[in-house]
């Protein structure tokens, strides 16, 4: 196996630079996201705690995730085809 030098890198002024602007600008999108994310969320909780119908909890999760639970039927034809007389 050949052994060689390590190599040398060297942090200009312009990279510094370069990488604080990134850092930066990926903060304010962070605290932008985050900032939206509380107002929706406040102004859900409100629209929930001030709308004309009160919905349960299991009734909110299951319109966020746009579950429709299907009635079930009551009549015979549901027992017989689960065998139950």
């Amino acid at each position: 196996m050949l052994r060689r030098k390590p190599t040398r890198l060297e942090l200009k002024l312009d990279d510094i630079e370069e990488f604080e602007s990134i850092r930066k600008d990926l903060e304010s999108r962070k605290k932008q996201r985050e900032d939206a994310e509380v107002a929706a969320a406040g102004e859900e909780a409100a629209g929930i705690a001030l709308g004309a119908d009160h919905k349960s909890r299991e009734q909110i999760i299951n319109d966020r995730i746009g579950y429709k639970p299907q009635p079930k039927a009551g009549g015979r034809a549901a027992h017989f085809g689960t065998f139950e007389f």
